[in-house]
């Protein structure tokens, strides 16, 4: 995987997490923070899962040093920085999410073909920053198909955010 290649998929996911906040938007309160019975309760929940994620990943890859207790500690922080009932709206969301997306582009910008190479310890195996970057983005997907069948649920308008359709909406604009 070339910088390229992160490049692009970075743009789709950021492109499809834009769409998805902009379909949540029109939610009552309620319907944001209401319990749909999923692994993450409501629309809020998944929404805050995805960007303590991303920050999560992030904040992990800047590490001078990275360890696997390290990575524990990151994602113990990010539980703590990211739970839900901090985020009490979506504009809360979109704060932070456009705080860490706005890192996450710096991040992505830096990397080259050699960083991309790096291994990193994960869960007592090493895994080169290109997958884990390609995992990050495979991970908002993945629970962007969750909010589109909670927005469902919730008798909103839900799209498809799928890299095709990325693609046929930016060819549109060339």
């Amino acid at each position: 995987m070339t910088t390229d290649d992160v490049r692009l998929l970075f743009e789709f996911d950021r492109w499809a997490n834009h769409g998805m906040l902009q379909l949540v938007e029109p939610l009552t309160a309620e319907q944001f923070t209401r319990d749909l019975g999923g692994s993450y309760h409501s629309v809020r929940d998944v929404l805050c899962h995805i960007v303590g994620g991303k920050w999560s990943w992030l904040t992990y890859w800047n590490e001078p040093s990275p360890s696997d207790p390290i990575l524990d500690e990151i994602f113990a922080r990010s539980a703590a920085r990211f739970a839900a009932t901090s985020f009490p709206t979506l504009a809360a969301v979109r704060a932070t999410w456009i705080e860490v997306e706005k890192e996450q582009i710096e991040f992505v910008n830096r990397a080259t073909d050699e960083h991309l190479r790096r291994k990193l310890p994960v869960r007592h195996t090493s895994i080169s920053l290109a997958h884990l970057m390609q995992h990050v983005v495979n991970h908002s997907t993945y629970h962007r198909g969750q909010v589109a069948m909670m927005l469902r649920q919730l008798g909103a308008t839900a799209e498809g955010t799928d890299f095709c359709e990325f693609f046929l909406a930016t060819s549109k604009r060339s």
